[in-house]
């Protein structure tokens, strides 16, 4: 008798911030409220990695984002976010 076959593959559910992934590899995601640290799923773990202001990205990301774009980069694993919609932008200058 032939047995049947039975996957046992699992579907990892998409992650809903997750925006575009670059033609390296790098993913762009949109950040969660408040999000101060990266939420990027690794081998067992998230990356946990502390999301960073980045002023000087490349012509690929330009091209994707437009030049004076308000951009975030984990610190470990390079993930780009973009901030939230529902926060107010963070690229003015401090008033007192």
């Amino acid at each position: 008798m032939a047995e049947a076959e039975t996957t046992t593959e699992v579907e990892a559910t998409p992650d809903p911030n997750l925006l575009e992934t670059l033609a390296d590899g790098t993913k762009i995601k949109r950040r969660v409220a408040r999000q101060r640290a990266c939420n990027e799923p690794l081998k067992k773990n998230i990356c946990a990695g502390h999301l960073k202001r980045w002023y000087e990205f490349g012509d690929d990301v330009k091209a994707h984002l437009g030049p004076g774009g308000e951009v975030y980069r984990c610190e470990r694993c390079q993930t780009l976010y973009l901030p939230n919609r529902e926060e107010t932008p963070r690229t003015g200058t401090l008033a007192f």
